[in-house]
């Protein structure tokens, strides 16, 4: 085997069509013999370059709707014949076998089948076979045969080639394989897991995940990790899909927090009113609806001023001028939100480092996706957290019931409740946290948390007592003892909202009672490590 190896025969058959026809030339200048199947070949030819047909080269029709063309030794030999192995040289020379250097192949768009909703067999009829086979086959062999299967590498191919002279290097027939194998596999682990799905097999025995690499990082958590960023092709409005219009790249932090504040304000719907949430270190320092946008940064940032410095900011409505022009009076890291004026999108120009990014929508807070976890030696994968409940889903299990306006807090600090980490407590009073427990090794610790921050908050805005006083309480799992709730009364609670089924329900009840809180069980815990 030699470092360099010539292209003088390629095979093209792709879905994608886009760029084809500047290859197809380009290669055609370079000498290069093309050969082509269907509509790729049509493509070609319109164009006015010279195509050999591979049912020529085969000496078979395409047959059975396109299903058998490609499958035949005089194309497999082509891509598998190892050109410095003299018996597979003279097999060739045998069955009339030429070798193909380049196989360009984009498959049948099986994900972007499902992604429309078609029918079954539909979906099925858009599962490359001959495909795949040709990419692993050109794969495996690239220590001489060159495989490209993303249009973003055409250009790359030829420029290989040009400072070549109409070769190809081995280190650079090695990265096209990897690129194809890792094709491959993703196409693969999307069949099988859209087949579990039509199967509702909650835990297939063997179970595949892919991404596509959208960004290199400069380093991951802390500089001395590397990292990187993959889509998983489900274009679920977020951090994934969005449009940065300015500011410097994200980083593996931002992309982590811009995810969970954007997946937080989504609990929102729109048309209910503007709602931000406000979130440093994957939790959130305020959440708030208000009757403006404004308004409601306003109420999230006045939760906790100290954390929302060098945060990410979420908005479930496109962002105005009023609202840029309060974000920008302290140093944000990132906003997102559905869209943005042009008026908000100046304001910001004059922020070089801040990022905006624009999603054009919302992520559905209820539409069942895959989470996964790694670790050590494996993975753990459940249905994310989609769990709601409504009004009519509470039970009052406490002498006195909240008010409407404390059922409506109560129900927005469970939607807040459902996004910070566990042990958490949530208070909320007229649609805003004032106080946030987080991620504390017990739920007393949490609630000790939150009513520190809401007297911080006191101090901050000049107010004259803790803006915890009446307000509600949510608790993402049930008080196994009754001292965590009556931490969160001493703080100010009015009102708490709770999974409930502890060994103590009666107890953590009866000490609601004798405190005068009204208390709602919501039968669901939301636990988040």
């Amino acid at each position: 085997m030699t470092d360099l190896s010539p292209v003088r025969r390629a095979l093209l058959s792709v879905s994608d069509k886009t760029g084809l026809i500047e290859l197809g030339q380009a290669l055609a200048a370079r000498g290069v013999e093309l050969l082509s199947t269907g509509g790729t070949a049509k493509a070609l030819r319109d164009a006015g370059l010279t195509v050999r047909d591979v049912a020529e080269v085969t000496g078979f029709p395409e047959m059975m709707d396109g299903r058998v063309k490609t499958l035949h030794p005089m194309v497999h030999g082509g891509l598998l014949a190892l050109r410095d192995n003299a018996e597979h040289v003279a097999a060739m020379e045998q069955h009339g076998i030429a070798g193909i250097d380049l196989l360009v192949v984009n498959l049948y768009p099986f994900e972007a089948t499902v992604a429309k909703g078609a029918a079954y067999d539909d979906c099925i009829e858009n599962i490359d076979i001959g495909g795949p086979a040709m990419i692993r086959a050109a794969s495996k062999n690239h220590a001489f045969v060159n495989v490209v299967v993303d249009v973003a590498d055409y250009d790359v191919l030829l420029a290989e080639m040009a400072a070549n002279d109409g070769q190809t290097s081995y280190a650079f027939r090695q990265r096209l394989a990897q690129t194809a194998y890792a094709r491959t596999a993703a196409y693969d682990a999307a069949v099988s897991n859209w087949m579990a799905g039509q199967l509702a097999l909650e835990a297939p025995r063997r179970r595949a995940f892919a991404g596509e690499l959208k960004q290199t990082l400069r380093y991951g958590e802390n500089s001395h990790q590397q990292a990187a960023f993959y889509t998983d092709g489900s274009n679920r409005p977020g951090v994934a899909t969005a449009r940065q219009l300015q500011g410097k790249e994200l980083s593996y932090n931002n992309i982590n927090d811009t995810d969970a504040a954007f997946e937080l304000v989504a609990e929102f719907a729109p048309e209910n009113g503007p709602a931000c949430a406000i979130i440093k270190h994957a939790n959130p320092c305020g959440v708030a609806l208000g009757a403006t946008l404004s308004e409601a940064y306003q109420k999230a940032f006045d939760c906790d001023r100290t954390s929302a410095f060098g945060g990410i900011v979420a908005l479930n409505q496109p962002l105005d001028a009023e609202t840029a022009a309060k974000i920008v009076e302290i140093f944000t890291e990132v906003v997102i939100a559905p869209g943005a004026s042009d008026e908000a999108i100046a304001i910001f120009a004059a922020k070089k480092n801040l990022r905006l990014l624009l999603t054009d929508g919302l992520p559905d807070p209820r539409q069942p996706i895959v989470a996964m976890k790694q670790v050590a030696g494996g993975m753990l994968v459940q249905d994310k957290d989609v769990g709601h409940v409504d009004l009519a889903d509470l039970k009052v299990v406490t002498k006195k019931a909240p008010s409407d306006a404390q059922m409506a807090d109560l129900l927005f600090a469970w939607k807040v409740g459902k996004h910070v980490k566990s042990n958490a407590i949530v208070y909320v009073k007229d649609g805003a946290t004032v106080g946030v427990g987080a991620g504390q090794m017990s739920r007393l610790d949490s609630a000790n948390v939150a009513a520190a921050k809401a007297q911080r908050m006191a101090t901050e805005l000049g107010l004259p007592e803790s803006p915890a006083k009446g307000c509600a309480v949510a608790s993402d799992a049930f008080f196994p003892f009754p001292d965590g709730l009556l931490e969160a009364a001493a703080a100010g609670g009015a009102c708490v909202i709770q999974p409930g089924g502890s060994m103590r329900d009666d107890e953590v009840i009866k000490a609601a009672d004798e405190a005068g809180l009204a208390m709602v069980f919501t039968g669901m815990r939301h636990f988040r490590h």
